[in-house]
């Protein structure tokens, strides 16, 4: 394991800006959110540095949901989203953790604050797995790919890609 430097800090601190007001000026949150910031879900891939941005710009954002236990669980999804797409063998598979972890676990919290756990959660899940992880697959699968694609053609960034995935590009 390579060691955080100054230069990752900066990046991490960079991403959670760009996220969290990205977020802010594209709010979206309820059944159906397309957050257009969530396309930089994807970018663990490229740069392990950026997961700690994301996870702070996540955590920033969700203290403004309308759903208090987005701060937790909705952090707690962009974090296992990160780790898992920092371990993904291709680009091409970048988006699947994200858009399975904010489906499975947002989806799971919309349900539960629209109907508890009463009879109804079920179903209620069931839609917001499809809706939550629709929307996060045009967000991860469209932007965040025009993202991966470009990303390693910027000259100062390219210093911030392990080699290893260069190669993969």
């Amino acid at each position: 394991m390579r060691k955080f430097t100054i230069r990752d800090l900066t990046l991490a601190a960079l991403i959670a800006a760009v996220y969290a007001a990205v977020t802010m000026l594209l709010p979206a949150y309820g059944e159906i959110q397309l957050r257009v910031s969530e396309a930089m879900t994807v970018l663990p891939f490229l740069f392990p540095a950026a997961t700690p941005g994301l996870v702070v710009g996540c955590f920033i954002v969700n203290l403004f949901s309308p759903y208090p236990l987005d701060i937790v669980f909705g952090t707690l999804a962009t974090l296992l989203a990160c780790i898992l797409t920092q371990h993904m063998p291709s680009r091409w598979l970048a988006p699947l953790p994200p858009v399975l972890c904010n489906a499975l676990i947002v989806g799971a919290e919309i349900a539960w604050y629209a109907t508890g756990f009463g009879p109804g959660f079920w179903t209620a899940y069931a839609l917001n797995i499809v809706t939550v992880g629709l929307a996060e697959l045009i967000a991860c699968a469209v932007l965040g790919e025009l993202l991966l694609s470009a990303l390693p053609n910027v000259p100062v960034l390219r210093p911030y890609i392990p080699e290893h995935r260069l190669a993969l590009m």
